[in-house]
């Protein structure tokens, strides 16, 4: 028993060096030298540009109160690899505008007349019109196109390529002096035939 009371302490005191020991020996020891590890680059998403709307020249109803603005366009289907035009496709145009006070008024559509063999759509817009049907003097602000309808059971699902669904805005035109109008242009605009469900659900 007596050796047990001399072996205890002496065996408390060797733990003890032997700990100082090895924790000296860890925070003396020199550090290994760090590599900077290589950062993979940073690609930033491009801002979109703040563009604004376009708008349609407010002052058309006073310089020039008879003239008319026209709209053209294509309207294809897109089958596969080939594309080819929609005879008889309808094209929808929608525009909202400003009464007299400077209130904005609902949004009106108006449809283009029928594609012809080639796809080709055109409609007519006189503001001069527009004033007389609702006893308003009207400013134009924003026009778009859109796809309306398709005679082809085979071609009828519309895309939103060129902006056919979402609407493709009236931005930049011609001027055809001869006939006081503004043309614009659309498009072209596509059709597809009914997506195939796939096997299985996916």
């Amino acid at each position: 028993m007596a050796l047990t009371r001399f072996l205890f302490p002496i065996c408390l005191v060797v733990l003890s060096l032997l700990l100082i020991d090895v924790s000296a020996d860890y925070a003396y020891a020199p550090k290994p030298p760090q590599v900077e590890q290589p950062k993979p680059p940073q690609v930033q998403k491009p801002e979109a540009p703040q563009v604004e709307k376009p708008k349609l020249d407010q002052s058309y109803g006073e310089l020039l109160p008879h003239n008319l603005f026209g709209i053209q366009g294509l309207v294809l289907c897109n089958s596969g690899l080939k594309a080819f035009p929609i005879q008889g496709a309808v094209a929808r145009i929608t525009c909202v505008g400003e009464d007299e006070n400077g209130y904005e008024t609902a949004p009106f559509s108006m449809l283009a007349g029928a594609t012809d063999a080639k796809g080709y759509f055109f409609a007519t817009l006189s503001p001069s019109k527009l004033e007389d049907n609702y006893n308003k003097k009207w400013k134009l602000t924003e026009c778009k196109a859109f796809l309306d309808s398709s005679p082809l059971e085979s071609c009828k699902v519309p895309t939103d390529a060129n902006h056919g669904m979402s609407g493709a805005p009236l931005a930049s035109y011609r001027t055809l002096n001869a006939k006081n109008m503004k043309l614009f242009s659309v498009g072209p605009f596509f059709y597809t035939s009914e997506p195939k469900p796939a096997p299985n659900g996916y």
